[in-house]
This record gives structure tokens, C-alpha cells and sequence, in this order.
């Protein structure tokens, strides 16, 4: 047991390194040398050794040497991380404060702008001023649970800064990047050791962050700019987001020095401009500037559009661009049959990416631009995320013998079905709906995570089970040979539902473990709720907001097969081509067999009852309260109870909190149900909750 002395000496040196990172990693401002540093961190080492019970996981000591973790638990946002909307040039940014204003009725709001940081989302979650969890963006409502990781990142401060007045529980928003010279290192080493190199700093990040071993993570030498609050419990904050931003600076948080704030939008296009000239110079990568309106009442007031915030937008930098050869002009096809052509390229490094193959949109396009295979083309990487052909390079393509025009094939590459191009329309499809490059991509978006959410039915598999042949050239799909009938497993959607243990467990690379896992979450998918599943049916036209739309308005997909078109251009949100691609996908009989053969499979084709456009309209049973799900509930998967809640007008909350209403348990709920106890708040089974759904009292 350590002495009254030693344990002050052992605070007192905690105290004094938490210090000094601030000032180094956070203000840039060092007072101390590195061996000063090193001095004050072997003494408190060598103190945490010879008195284990000391020990703090909050220790400056301890960013380090945590055991590998054997997966990721994911983490549910209390608060959804949204993404941002893009403006691409002045017009557009102007285009954004106007409908702000006009919301607003008024136009004589500050602005905040901030470099867009090429990173990865994090969410650091504080608890009595203490780093408590750091969870991944994920998909924006669940992400993975990185906390040993990024405890490892030196600009993440593990406690808060003394003195500052801080709450109990907050959560703060940054984003995690590779320094530009930590990361040409980095590569240094990989090369001298003879290992394949990072592409970029970006996708480096990333994958550092998701080690399993957090030492490797901290070998990486990440860093992070925070960016916002996300939430905080019970106490009063700073009424702007520049306000904020000066906290959490004192609060101890990195916040980069170039944010900015503006009264207008000409003063905003001079900041850009400057970031334009200068992104290169800085030691980390940008692919645009933020611009968010600072007063936090207006934020609320002016609140989301589909899954992005109206009081926010990225000005997205130019994109840049390089030149290469084109080597050939691949087809692929689509789940609706439409062929699409890509161009396969001389490998060549743009935004710090190596682009092998880009977007050629269609045959219009490819003529209009008059490319051709063997040019030298421009590629760019529109928004440094999709690279694309701008066009031929005229210079260096000068005095050199051009190759013919292109023509889009008569017979599809897949099944040697006729090609057709519909009047009036840009793409050629294929007529055959049994081709099996659609059928393949049919299935591939069916199990998707948009759709039917089946985990360990990735399109390898996908094509093993369609018929091994067509596995051969999954990469680039530039070539798609015939299905060999004999060889399949399955043949279309509904034929996923009859998989067998058995069947799986034969397939390459599959043990008997994973097969059961997979029949598991096959017969899950049977219960997801009706957006997914119209979305998963692979309708031209019909991505998640549109199958959402629809399953409010028909509230079954029995209801949606026999809607005329013009009760489908009825509904708000959708217009006549969209309606007219639902209505032909249904006039189809194959279409209208396999959602019979779905329902007899057992998957659900109607929402909950009651679930429609007069509910949604109306008062719901849930509205105002918030809901945490816990343990293994036998009637709904985690994700079917949190929608059946959402559905019916509650919120759900990852976390156990004082706002929460109910927390709903199933089996082995762990510490959150010792958390409502604690706080007093009420306890549901699956039971009670669809109880309360229906009114009656629990």
C-alpha cells in the first residue's frame, strides 16, 4: 500500500504530464524540453510500478500496452453523427444561406468556418471529466468502440483540464487524421522494411484506428481536431458554436487555430480562396472548408433535411486531377440490366489515391467527349472521393493515331442477350431479366445493409451459391461467363430462405460455425421493417428515402404491387418517371412471383399495424420519450425493437441517463439495467413495451 507522500507525488506528476501535453499537443506551446518531459514520465512509471494499487486508467502512463481486443463492440449514437451536405462553388454556398434565411426570417446571422479535415469521425464520450468511450462514425447511428485506440492518440486528452467547469457527461466530436510527415515516415519504414505502402493519409487513419492490437495504433503517431459538441447532460452551455469551440479548447481539446467566424458570405469566399492556395502547405490533408451558422437556437430551429443538418455545408475544394492512359473500356451490369462503362486505366496517383478505374457515365458521353481507347485522358477526383475521365489530354495525345470510337456491344457481356436503348434514354440495357450479371447484383443489394441486412452473405458467396463460374472476375465484373445451372445453390431472392446449415457449410471457406450464423441471420432479415424490404426488391428508381415514402403511404407491399401510377405520383416526393419504374416493375409477373414467394418464405411485407400515412400524421404512442434497449430480446432483433420504437415516435439513446424513460431488457442486459436502477428509471420487458405500444398500462 503506497504512503500519504508517494501517492501525492504520484497525483502531483499526473497532474503536471496532463499539463504538458495540453501545451504540446494541443496549444503547440512547450515549456518543459522532451527530456524534461521523459524525466517527469519515468518517475511516474517507475512510482505506478512498485504501488500497483495506484493504478488509473486516466495515468499518462497508460495510452499504452493495453491487451489486443478480440473484436469491436458497436456503440448506438445517443445523437446521430449526420453527414454534410456539399457546395461546390460561390453560387451554391450563396444558394445555402439564402434558404437559412428564409427559414430564419432573418439574414443578419454569423457564420463559423473551419478547414474540412480528410479524416475519420470520432465521438469521445466524457464522464466525470474522464475519457470514458470513443466510438467510430459507422453509418451515422451505430459505429464501433475504439476507446483503447484512441487512447493511445496524444491530442486526445484522457482527463480534463482543472478548473475548467465541465458536465457529467458530455460528448465532443472530432476528427482523427495522419499528419502528412508522420505518415511519409511511416511509409519510409514500410518500404525500408520491404512492406506495401499506405496509398493515403486518409485511409491510413482509418485502418490504424481499427487495429485490434492498440500498440500498433499507437506506433501510427495519429492526431485529432475536434470540431463540436455533440451533447451534453444537465448543464448549461455556451449559447454559439464559436463559444463552444473556445470551451473545448480550455476544456483541454484540440481545436484547430484556423476556424473562423464571418458575417458574410464574401468574406467566407476569401477564407476559401486562401485554403485553396494554402491546403498543400499544412500538415494535414483537406478536401474543403466548413461553414456552420454559430448561433446554437438557430441550429435547432432550422434542424435536418434527410440525414443532413440545414444550419451546416462542406464548400468542397476543387477536385484535382491527373493524367494517364486509357488502357480499355469495361461494362458493367446492373441489377435493372442497364450496362454502365467504366474505364480501366494506367495507374495513376490522384489526391493521393491510386485510381486504376473511373466513371465513363454512358456511350453519350464517352462519344461527346471523344474518348477513345489508348488516348491519354484527364482523371479527376470529383470531391476527392469518385474519380472520373474529365476527357482526352489533347496535348499529349497530338500527332498520335487514335483508336476507333467506342460503341456500346449489341449482345450483353453476361448472358449474350439482346442490348436495347430505350427512346429518349441515355443507358442500353439488357432485356433479359435472367441474366446472371443481374441476377448476381439483384442479390448483392437484396442482403445488403440497406436492404435485408444479412451479415456473412457477401457477394463471394453470393456467387459461389448463383454458380462458381461466376466468381472469376469479381473485381472489375468485365467479364461475366454463363451460370452453370447444375452448379447453383440458389436462383433468385426467395431461395436465400431455404438455405440449409448443411448447404453453407460445403462452400469455400465456410465452417459449420459460420454457416449456423448465417442461418441465423437469414431467418432475422425475415422481421426488418418494410423500407428496407421495398428497397431491397431492387425497383428502378427506389433507394431508402423513396421506399420509406412509400411504405408510410401503402403500409404493405401487397398494397404497393397494385397501386396505379397515378396513386403512386399521388405521393408526396415521388414524380412520374420514378412512379412509372414502379408500376412497369410490378406489371412484370416474374416480379410479382418472387414477392409471393418472399411472403411464403416467411419475410414480413407489411408494416406493424396501424403503422401508415394517418399514424404518421398523427399523435404517436412513444413521442417524447426515450428509449435504451439492452440484453437479447426474443422477439425483435436490436436493431427491429429500436425501429419498432422509432416507428411509434420514441427516441433511442445508447446510453442510461436521467432524460431516459424506459429502458427496455432482455436477456443478460448487463450494466445498463444496474444503471436504471440506480437513476430510478423504468424497467419494460418486450413484453410491457409492445403493451405500451398498444396503450394499456405496464
Amino acid at each position: 500500500m503506497a504512503d500519504a507522500a508517494t501517492t501525492q507525488r504520484v497525483s502531483e506528476l499526473r497532474e503536471q504530464l496532463h499539463r504538458h501535453n495540453y501545451l504540446y499537443h494541443v496549444l503547440d506551446a512547450p515549456v518543459i524540453t522532451d527530456a524534461e518531459y521523459d524525466a517527469l514520465f519515468r518517475e511516474l512509471q517507475t512510482l505506478e510500478e512498485a504501488n500497483p494499487d495506484l493504478a488509473d486508467p486516466g495515468s499518462p502512463t497508460q495510452r499504452v500496452g493495453a491487451a489486443p481486443a478480440p473484436q469491436f463492440d458497436e456503440v448506438a449514437h445517443p445523437v446521430p453523427m449526420l453527414s454534410l451536405g456539399n457546395a461546390f462553388d460561390e453560387e451554391e454556398l450563396a444558394a445555402w444561406r439564402r434558404r437559412a434565411a428564409g427559414m430564419l426570417e432573418r439574414d443578419d446571422f454569423a457564420m463559423v468556418c473551419e478547414p474540412k479535415i480528410d479524416g475519420l469521425a470520432i465521438a469521445l464520450t466524457y464522464e466525470s471529466g474522464r475519457l470514458a468511450r470513443a466510438a467510430t462514425r459507422g453509418d451515422g447511428v451505430r459505429g464501433e468502440d475504439v476507446t483503447l485506440n484512441v487512447r493511445t492518440i496524444k491530442s486526445v486528452p484522457l482527463v480534463l483540464q482543472a478548473g475548467v467547469p465541465a458536465p457529467l457527461r458530455m460528448e465532443v466530436r472530432g476528427e482523427v487524421y495522419f499528419p502528412r510527415d508522420a505518415f511519409r515516415r511511416m511509409n519510409e519504414e514500410r518500404e525500408y522494411a520491404g512492406e506495401s505502402l499506405f496509398a493515403n493519409p486518409r485511409n491510413a487513419a482509418a485502418g490504424s484506428l481499427r487495429q485490434l492490437d492498440p500498440r500498433i495504433t499507437a506506433s501510427r503517431q495519429l492526431a485529432i481536431w475536434v470540431y463540436q459538441l455533440g451533447w451534453a447532460e444537465d448543464a448549461e452551455t455556451p449559447p454559439t458554436h464559436w463559444e463552444t469551440m473556445q470551451w473545448l479548447r480550455e476544456l483541454g481539446f484540440r481545436v484547430n487555430p484556423e476556424i473562423a467566424r464571418f458575417e458574410s458570405t464574401d468574406d467566407i469566399a476569401a477564407y476559401y480562396e486562401r485554403w485553396v492556395r494554402e491546403r498543400d502547405d499544412k500538415n494535414y490533408q483537406t478536401d474543403g472548408v466548413v461553414v456552420k451558422i454559430d448561433r446554437l437556437d438557430y441550429q435547432r430551429h432550422l434542424g435536418f433535411v434527410g440525414r443532413e443538418p440545414r444550419w451546416a455545408i462542406a464548400w468542397k475544394f476543387p477536385a484535382e486531377r491527373a493524367v494517364t492512359r486509357l488502357l480499355s473500356i469495361g461494362i458493367n451490369v446492373g441489377r435493372t440490366g442497364a450496362l454502365n462503362p467504366y474505364a480501366i486505366l494506367e495507374p495513376v496517383q490522384v489526391s493521393g489515391v491510386t485510381v486504376k478505374q473511373a466513371t465513363l457515365h454512358n456511350e453519350d458521353d464517352i462519344r461527346r467527349k471523344d474518348i477513345r481507347v489508348g488516348d491519354y485522358v484527364v482523371v479527376e477526383r470529383a470531391g476527392e472521393v469518385i474519380p472520373q475521365v474529365v476527357g482526352p489530354d489533347e496535348e499529349r495525345n497530338k500527332n498520335r493515331e487514335r483508336g476507333p470510337q467506342f460503341e456500346m456491344p449489341a449482345l450483353c457481356p453476361a448472358c449474350n442477350s439482346e442490348v436495347v436503348r430505350d427512346e429518349g434514354a441515355a443507358a442500353h440495357r439488357c432485356v433479359n431479366t435472367a441474366c446472371p450479371a443481374q441476377r448476381f447484383e439483384r442479390i448483392r443489394h437484396f442482403v445488403s445493409q440497406a436492404a435485408m441486412d444479412i451479415e456473412g452473405l457477401g457477394e463471394k458467396l453470393v456467387a459461389q451459391l448463383l454458380g462458381s463460374h461466376l466468381a472469376c472476375d469479381l473485381e472489375t465484373r468485365q467479364t461475366y461467363p454463363h451460370l452453370t445451372e447444375e452448379l447453383a445453390t440458389i436462383r433468385d431472392l426467395p431461395d436465400i430462405y431455404g438455405l440449409t446449415v448443411e448447404q453453407l457449410a460445403a462452400m469455400e471457406r465456410m465452417g459449420e460455425k459460420s454457416a449456423e450464423n448465417l442461418v441465423r441471420a437469414i431467418e432475422a432479415s425475415k422481421q426488418r421493417p418494410l423500407p428496407p424490404v421495398i428497397s431491397g426488391l431492387g425497383i428502378m428508381h427506389v433507394g431508402g428515402e423513396t421506399a420509406e415514402l412509400l411504405a408510410r403511404r401503402f403500409g404493405s407491399v401487397d398494397r404497393l404491387m397494385d397501386a396505379t401510377q397515378e396513386e403512386l405520383e399521388a405521393v408526396p416526393g415521388i414524380g412520374p418517371i420514378v412512379a412509372a419504374g414502379i408500376a412497369s416493375h410490378f406489371a412484370n409477373e416474374g416480379n410479382r412471383s418472387i414477392v409471393r414467394r418472399l411472403g411464403e418464405a416467411g419475410v414480413a411485407l407489411a408494416a406493424p399495424e396501424g403503422w401508415d400515412a394517418a399514424q404518421a400524421d398523427g399523435p404517436m404512442p412513444f413521442e417524447g420519450m426515450r428509449f435504451v434497449v439492452t440484453g437479447r430480446l426474443e422477439g425483435f432483433t436490436r436493431s427491429q425493437a429500436e425501429s419498432f420504437i422509432k416507428e411509434r415516435g420514441g427516441q433511442v439513446s445508447g446510453s442510461v441517463s436521467k432524460k431516459t424513460s424506459y429502458v427496455v431488457v432482455g436477456e443478460e442486459p448487463g450494466s445498463k439495467r444496474d444503471d436504471a436502477e440506480r437513476l430510478g428509471v423504468a424497467i419494460l420487458s418486450e413484453d410491457e413495451l409492445t403493451a405500451l405500444a398498444e396503450g394499456s398500462s405496464c
